[in-house]
């Protein structure tokens, strides 16, 4: 097995239209810019990514499930299912990963049924309105919470 930390990166419903959908609150970059980008930190930072998106909870539920056994850990965007899915709080649960969980807005300050993750109490840490910028910040957390794994 392979000492290189290896990453699951997940994006939910939505996601895919980052750069049309309202880049006021989202940004102008797309999610293949951000995935670009993560390729690229990843790079420099000595870790392989898994960069996913589907507009399906299931999908997100079935990659989660299967991380157990070919991730060292989780980023995870749940985008709208933050807010409604105890369904991937569980199976990030289960999978007894570090999870970091990430929000391109601020989640806390907008709409009130915004401001409530359901996620949350599965993550081990949450990067919450950065912009395209936390997925960075989130590499970074992981490489951190995976290092006995890239030491061993």
């Amino acid at each position: 097995m392979s000492d290189t930390v290896r990453i699951l990166v997940l994006n939910g419903p939505n996601l895919n239209m980052l750069g049309v959908r309202e880049p006021d609150i989202y940004g102008k970059e797309t999610l293949d810019d951000i995935r670009n980008d993560c390729d690229a930190h990843a790079a420099t930072a000595g870790v392989s990514l898994d960069f996913r998106q589907s507009n399906s909870e299931a999908d997100l539920i079935d990659w989660i499930q299967q991380a157990r056994d070919t991730a060292d850990g989780i980023i995870i965007n749940p985008a709208a299912f933050t807010h409604t899915s105890v369904a991937i709080l569980d199976a990030l649960v289960l999978t007894e990963l570090p999870v970091v969980e990430i929000h391109i807005s601020n989640i806390f300050r907008r709409e009130s049924f915004r401001q409530h993750s359901y996620v949350s109490a599965g993550a081990t840490g949450i990067i919450s309105g950065f912009g395209a910028h936390g997925y960075l910040l989130a590499i970074d957390a992981m490489v951190r919470l995976t290092a006995s794994k890239k030491d061993a």
